[in-house]
């Protein structure tokens, strides 16, 4: 393989992985907790979109509790987020962990 191959298949990869990044911004995941009283909605580059909370769990006596669920509900989103980037990033690089890929 010449080095203007090599260059080219570079140029390829970056951007099938642009594509790709592209792809997980626009693709959404949701993480719960307290039973979905608590939603978090996050995108495929980890970003977080949206929270949802019901209204029965509001108690300004136990704001603990709220302030929990929400880090709980967020961290389960963001969980999801990564593993979608996982799987989309693994078909183009053919399940090969490169460091730095997510």
């Amino acid at each position: 393989m010449n080095m203007g191959d090599l260059m080219k298949q570079a140029q390829q990869f970056q951007q099938k992985l642009g594509s790709i990044q592209e792809e997980l911004a626009g693709k959404m995941v949701t993480g719960t907790a307290g039973g979905g009283m608590v939603t978090a909605t996050v995108n495929g580059n980890g970003e977080l979109i949206g929270i949802a909370i019901e209204k029965d769990i509001l108690n300004p006596d136990d704001a603990q509790m709220l302030q929990d669920l929400v880090l709980a509900a967020v961290n389960d989103g963001l969980r999801k987020a990564k593993e979608l980037g996982k799987e989309e990033m693994g078909k183009l690089t053919g399940g090969l962990n490169i460091p730095g890929m997510l």
